[in-house]
């Protein structure tokens, strides 16, 4: 099963797929994500939001700043202050 991960800043969406998990850095620390996770909504600090394609694969590395992350019956968003490059 896959999780649907959008990543939006204010300006436009960034990103809008389905993987297989996500590591948010969360106000309070890094959190995991997969299809299935108990909807719940939290600030997230600057760092890298890690993104994992498939079970096992490397991650893909985004760099954001603030913001927050909801995870909701539709998957995961991560609504960034910015992102960069």
């Amino acid at each position: 099963m896959a999780l649907h991960f959008e990543l939006v800043t204010p300006a436009k969406l960034v990103r809008s797929e389905d993987v297989h998990m996500v590591v948010v850095p969360g106000a309070e620390g890094e959190f995991g994500v997969l299809e299935g996770h108990a909807p719940f909504m939290s600030t997230i600090r600057d760092g890298a939001v890690q993104v994992y394609k498939t079970e096992g694969g490397a991650p893909e590395t985004i760099e954001v700043r603030g913001g927050f992350a909801e995870v909701g019956d539709k998957g995961l968003t991560v609504l960034a202050e910015h992102v960069e490059g």
